[in-house]
């Protein structure tokens, strides 16, 4: 049976980041978060949480080419979402955002990376499912999405799912929608490439009809273009986790404990509103799964 203490929970409500707007224009600056005045010897020995601490710096995979998510600045720093859930938990470990080592981590090496070790841990809009949680961990949800069709703004032929028969899909290899279009739509045409946004020149270009992913992803490529069009609602759950070695029941609990005390505190609201949620309207966070 699994414990939970108060110290993790503690750390991470000191951890809690007070976010200013960072996902708008290149005019925008976001502030420096407020980091947890915390060492190794406040976690369990021999624990990740310590081992980082101790070093100063953590390596976190995530996505530069998703807007409102994960998307490289002009200066270089990817900035959405998912960082700024990455950097509230480095202030946890008092790792200040200038110590995160951002590591570009495209859908089909978010696996791997874990695995060998190149990055500490994956926050990329990584749908939580049975098949990656044999190879590794996940902390989360933190936010749940849903699987969405982007077209052409002036496509009225697709207005959602039913209408994907014939038709030139394109997704990413390896990916969640990938596997739901080739098993629920044998009548699509799936087009795989290995980025979302590989897919834009495509669809501007008539060589693909739609592109398939999550709607906070597609949301992001249309608030951007407005030759783009989001159709129809999400015809799917995928629930966004936080992606660690397998065997780190340690570290995958002590995150979930810094993910609900952002919710209670509101920093998780906030990084929200300051990035994806000026697009998308405010969700309410989703339970962690502990399982």
């Amino acid at each position: 049976m699994r414990t939970r203490t108060a110290a993790p929970i503690a750390l991470a409500a000191a951890a809690l980041l007070t976010l200013t707007a960072c996902g708008g224009s290149s005019d925008d600056a976001a502030s420096e978060p407020e980091v947890s005045d915390v060492a190794a010897a406040d976690f369990p020995e021999g624990s990740t949480m310590a081992a980082l601490a101790e070093s100063g710096s953590i390596t976190i995979g995530t996505k530069f080419d998703q807007p409102l998510f994960g998307l490289v600045g002009p200066d270089g720093t990817p900035e959405g979402f998912d960082v700024e859930i990455g950097k509230i938990i480095a202030g946890a470990l008092g790792i200040a955002p200038e110590d995160i080592d951002w590591k570009e981590t495209i859908s089909a090496n978010r696996e791997s990376f874990i695995e060998s070790g190149q990055v500490d841990v994956v926050i990329a809009t990584y749908t939580i499912n049975d098949d990656r949680k044999e190879v590794v961990s996940f902390a989360g949800p933190y936010y749940e999405a849903g699987q969405s069709i982007l077209t052409l703004a002036d496509n009225e032929d697709i207005q959602g799912p039913d209408d994907l028969a014939g038709k030139k899909v394109c997704t990413v290899s390896g990916s969640t929608p990938e596997a739901n279009l080739l098993e629920n739509f044998p009548d699509t045409e799936v087009v795989p490439f290995g980025a979302y946004s590989d897919c834009l020149e495509p669809l501007r270009g008539g060589q693909v009809d739609a592109v398939s992913t999550d709607n906070v992803i597609l949301a992001g490529f249309a608030a951007d273009d407005p030759s783009f069009e989001v159709r129809g609602e999400p015809f799917t759950a995928e629930p966004y986790g936080i992606g660690l070695a397998l065997d780190d029941t340690e570290f995958r609990n002590w995150i979930n404990d810094v993910l609900e005390a952002s919710y209670e505190d509101g920093t998780w609201t906030t990084a929200w509103e300051n990035t994806a949620g000026s697009v998308l309207p405010t969700p309410e966070p989703p339970a962690v799964d502990r399982y």
